[in-house]
């Protein structure tokens, strides 16, 4: 670890993360992951964020609360709870909680001096409060894109977003009418997927493609030592009952149909030539839908249905406690990392998918950067596509390679070094480098 030279002023840090352990969710691991690196880099942390009760179904995680230091100041704010607002249809975590959020931002900025704010949420709704406070307080932000906020997948594709057309559409009206004030005023753009930039500069012609650091999710292998040492007091997976297990953990969507029917139809086919062997394998696609219950709904089981082999797939479509989730990683017999239709998506599950060091499987869209990524760590048995039209052939190539040459049940060595950039002290010093960028860059 880099040690912070004494000659090194420290430079204080508003992290906005409405996600916060112990609440579970992916958004939060960015700011999670960094909490116990920053310092070392020369930035003071506070972490604004909603209280757990306010966050409708979401899934509590105390030992998420062991991974940081706990004299971290984590500011977390109450709105009105889901319960008051649900019956009139409105489960937002941002319309609920922003008033709050923003008066106890207000709060801070004035009574203490801020070097800059990082907004790490996918509540697009609080990028908003970046121009705003820096218009009032003089500070420069950052935005983290972790999805996009304009987002023209689901009217490309035809594809019913999540909500339903009514709520995504006004969402996006929203969006086109604050984002490009937002990124103007930002000091620093950060994102998830390197396709974002390009997406921006579309959107908004003015706007530098080049300015975006891609900066992935990283993983950190002390959350593995957790795992390995954690058992579910009620575990969704027998992994003595003698068969393989072949595991799937994370978002999941009619996104992902094209990956799923590869998967699935090279397995009817294995079980059209070798039934004995065949039978013996359980596929689990665990914490598929970010809905809270009841309203979660299941992803891969009506694929499993259309290929005819529902019999040997389950899904809990319910999101689970994070060290759970890997828990079913690293006892898994092999790992199915299957990706999205959009190529624009970046799954940071592979790189937990790496740390796990199981078999694994990787299907995802040739122009994916997951692709890129797992080629430069040499990660799993690797097979891309580029449309429906390639799903009977990549499905042969998956039955022959992975089904019947045997390669569920061999682990191939990931390239470590290759993935040394992806833990989460090295993303953390490139997050820190951006900070660096960013005041400087509002100072001149």
């Amino acid at each position: 670890m880099i040690e912070q030279s004494p000659k090194s002023p420290m430079r204080k840090v508003l992290i906005v993360s409405l996600h916060f352990p112990p609440i579970n969710t992916p958004d939060m691991q960015r700011t999670r992951m960094a909490l116990p690196y920053l310092r070392s880099f020369g930035w003071e942390p506070i972490v604004l964020s909603a209280a757990p009760n306010s966050v409708e179904g979401g899934v509590l995680d105390p030992l998420l609360e062991e991974t940081y230091p706990s004299d971290i100041r984590i500011i977390r704010v109450r709105g009105i709870s889901a319960r008051t607002t649900r019956w009139i249809g409105i489960g937002s975590l941002w319309l609920r909680c922003g008033r709050a959020l923003r008066a106890a931002g207000n709060k801070l900025l004035k009574s203490e001096r801020f070097d800059l704010v990082f907004f790490s949420t996918t509540q697009f709704d609080a990028f908003a409060l970046g121009p705003e406070w820096k218009a009032k307080f003089g500070v420069p932000y950052v935005l983290d894109y972790q999805d996009p906020w304009i987002n023209d997948y689901y009217s490309r594709t035809n594809t019913r977003p999540p909500g339903g057309w009514l709520k995504f559409g006004f969402s996006q009206w929203c969006a086109r009418r604050r984002e490009p004030n937002v990124l103007r005023e930002a000091a620093g753009v950060m994102a998830v997927s390197g396709s974002y930039g390009p997406s921006l500069a579309r959107n908004h012609p003015w706007f530098d493609a080049n300015s975006v650091t891609f900066l992935p999710f990283g993983a950190s292998e002390a959350d593995f030592a957790v795992a390995r040492a954690h058992t579910p007091i009620e575990p969704l997976i027998d992994f003595k009952d003698g068969f393989s297990h072949l595991v799937y953990t994370g978002r999941c969507g009619p996104d992902m149909s094209t990956s799923l029917k590869i998967v699935f139809r090279a397995f009817k086919s294995f079980l059209a030539i070798r039934p004995d062997e065949a039978k013996r394998i359980r596929f689990h696609f665990i914490g598929t839908d970010y809905a809270p219950r009841p309203l979660g709904r299941e992803w891969a089981m009506p694929v499993a249905r259309d290929e005819k082999v529902e019999g040997y797939v389950t899904e809990q479509c319910y999101r689970v406690p994070y060290f759970e989730s890997l828990y079913y990683l690293v006892h898994a017999s092999s790992l199915i990392a299957v990706g999205s239709n959009d190529p624009t998506y970046s799954a940071s599950k592979i790189f937990p998918y790496v740390l796990a060091k199981r078999p694994m499987l990787v299907v995802f869209h040739e122009k994916s950067p997951v692709m890129a990524l797992a080629s430069s760590m040499n990660a799993g048995l690797r097979f891309s596509f580029r449309d429906a039209n390639d799903i009977d052939k990549i499905a042969e190539e998956v039955l022959k390679k992975w089904f019947v040459g045997g390669g569920m049940n061999e682990v191939i060595e990931a390239d470590l070094k290759a993935f040394q950039p992806y833990s989460a002290e090295s993303m953390t010093r490139a997050i820190a480098e951006c900070f660096g960028a960013a005041v400087d860059r509002h100072k001149a």
